[in-house]
């Protein structure tokens, strides 16, 4: 058998992170096991569907790399079938005109809240006789079409949960519309025709979408289809406890590439909302997650979406990428600032060597801009708390960078090992602990107290630029700047 499988989102807002994790998973399946993933856009609300969250859709799955293998399937082109299999149904007598106004039927749900009861509709208009049908069609009486609910119960396997049942007299509302009075098709029918059609062979959606399986397995048999598997994947919490949706907490996928979040770090991080590969492995490339993924490990339990191991399982990933990849990442970051321009100075093997030193201590892309500076900027800044802790007893700290300049520009060899013995040789000579010598240089250097190792700097920066903001430092501290 072929595996079909389908990410079908409403078009009514952006791409969330629920949303990216179904298509992930979906996406996954295929690539594991075989077969085709399709992306189907259900439109049939026109009122909430905008060509901006479809765009937007669109661009969260590209930027992740989740690309479909067919052309997109509109749910909103596909009315006319929608109606004939209504039609069908009723020509087939598994469903049936219903004439009941809204009032009326208010009337009966305020009654079953009177006697305690859930309301189901009680099924007065399938008990019309023909001719009364056939009179209320032509007189223009408005109506609805009505599935005629069987008897018994309804189950299934599903792939996370395990066997599911329902009884078909709980079921909903009873005998639910499957098309409005203006034969606009109500989301089962549309989903159920529209599966069939695309010959889907699993459905991977979300936790929110068990109570409509028994009406869509129900539908899938009045229709006399082959029922594909169901696989309903768990909630998506956030730090609150509380359901993540597009109304709580669940920021646009894009927003996250704004973040300075890469798509492969985010893919790792949805993957594991759900998913576990065992032997506790956590950071995985994507050809990893694809050999790796199956559905035996697909979870039951709610995950938490944490935004800080988003952010450390990024920083991961930054760490792992080649400096020529994350050179175009990192320049576009950068964009046309100033140190933007800076960087498009420097020759690839000198700006993959600062990236290389940048990557290992950033957990974002904006991480790597924000501590790119002291290597980019023309002029230094400092940090007015790292400046007042590193050199807090000015004198000492002038005089221990005058010896350290000294020191340096004695050095033929401007390597980080022949830096660092000359550096300790020096502290060792006037009896100070490296960090005495260290941290004021750091400053110096870089005006901020955390930066790459202190020789990086040195490196990085050059014999010409290192001295010079030494010297800059000196006469910042004793007043002469």
């Amino acid at each position: 058998m072929t595996h079909r499988l389908r990410f079908a989102p409403s078009p009514t807002g952006y791409l969330h992170v629920g949303g990216a994790r179904t298509a992930l998973f979906n996406w996954l399946y295929v690539k594991h096991y075989g077969g085709q993933f399709l992306l189907r856009i259900e439109d049939t609300d026109r009122a909430r569907s905008t060509e901006a969250s479809t765009r937007a859709i669109f661009d969260g799955m590209e930027w992740l790399g989740l690309l479909w293998d067919e052309e997109v399937v509109y749910q909103g082109a596909n009315l006319a079938r929608h109606q004939a299999d209504a039609k069908r149904l009723l020509d087939e007598r598994k469903a049936y005109r219903c004439f009941c106004t809204p009032q009326e039927l208010d009337e009966q749900r305020k009654a079953a809240e009177a006697r305690g009861d859930a309301f189901r509709y009680d099924g007065r208009c399938d008990r019309l006789a023909a001719d009364d049908v056939e009179r209320r069609v032509a007189a223009g009486t408005p109506f609805v079409i009505r599935f005629r609910m069987p008897g018994g119960v309804t189950s299934w396997t599903d792939l996370v949960k395990g066997k599911i049942t329902f009884a078909n007299a709980d079921i909903g509302e009873g005998d639910f519309i499957i098309l409005r009075s203006d034969a606009t098709p109500i989301y089962n029918l549309a989903v159920v025709s529209d599966d069939i059609a695309m010959r889907i062979t699993l459905v991977m959606r979300g936790d929110d979408h068990v109570s409509n399986t028994p009406k869509q397995i129900l539908l899938y048999e009045a229709l006399g289809a082959a029922l594909p598997e169901f696989a309903h994947l768990p909630n998506i919490h956030g730090s609150d406890g509380k359901k993540l949706s597009k109304r709580r907490g669940a920021v646009a996928v894009s927003d996250y590439q704004n973040m300075g979040i890469l798509p492969q770090a985010m893919l790792n991080f949805i993957a594991l909302l759900g998913w576990s590969p065992g032997n506790d492995i956590e950071v995985m490339t994507v050809r990893q997650m694809i050999d790796l993924f199956s559905t035996e490990h697909l979870s039951k339990n709610a995950a938490v979406f944490d935004m800080q191991k988003l952010e450390w399982m990024n920083g991961q990933h930054l760490a792992m990428m080649p400096a020529s990849e994350l050179r175009p990442l990192f320049l576009r970051e950068l964009g046309d600032s100033d140190l933007g321009e800076q960087a498009r100075l420097l020759d690839e093997r000198d700006l993959d060597a600062l990236i290389d030193v940048l990557k290992v201590r950033s957990r974002t892309l904006h991480d790597m801009v924000r501590q790119s500076a002291p290597f980019l900027s023309v002029s230094i800044t400092y940090e007015p708390e790292a400046a007042a802790k590193a050199w807090k007893d000015r004198d000492a700290s002038a005089d221990v960078l005058r010896a350290a300049a000294a020191t340096l520009e004695s050095l033929d060899d401007w390597s980080a090992p022949s830096l660092e013995g000359a550096l300790r040789s020096l502290a060792e000579s006037r009896g100070l602990a490296v960090g005495k010598l260290f941290g004021p240089l750091r400053v110096a250097l870089t005006g901020l107290s955390a930066s790459p190792g202190i020789f990086d700097v040195l490196t990085l920066l050059g014999r010409t630029r290192s001295l010079e903001r030494i010297q800059t430092a000196v006469r910042y501290i004793t007043g002469n700047a």
